[in-house]
């Protein structure tokens, strides 16, 4: 019964998990980009390394959030998440925890989850194959 029970939320929670870490993800855009939730402290320049990452953050992360386009983003995000842990936190140390790369690591882990396991249930992408 108990299997019958995480079989058919399988699905959805997999839809909780793209939903939180996409509002999670996009905060980081947001800073970027907006100043908010949390001032920035450099200005943003589009045509920069932080602005294309910010661009992605912000607006990828909301396709990821609504669940369109769920698994080629993801495949994307969890690249420029790979990106930012090497080319930011690896050279401040080995150990994420020091170099304080574990939040890029934990992103890029997740988003390659969702480019191979979908957007779930409570997706655009679900909506869109009936």
């Amino acid at each position: 019964m108990m299997d019958q029970f995480l079989a058919a939320w399988r699905p959805r929670v997999l839809s909780l998990l793209r939903i939180v870490t996409a509002f999670l993800f996009m905060q980081h855009g947001a800073q970027k980009i907006l100043g908010f939730p949390a001032p920035q402290n450099y200005p943003f320049e589009l045509f920069s390394m932080s602005g294309v990452a910010g661009v992605l953050e912000l607006f990828g992360g909301a396709l990821v959030l609504v669940g369109l386009f769920t698994r080629p983003l993801s495949f994307l995000l969890s690249g420029l998440m790979a990106f930012a842990y090497f080319l930011v936190h690896a050279g401040q140390g080995f150990w994420p925890l020091n170099n304080g790369g574990e939040l890029a690591a934990l992103f890029s882990f997740v988003f390659l989850y969702l480019a191979c396991a979908g957007g779930g249930s409570w997706s655009l992408d679900a909506l869109r194959r009936r």
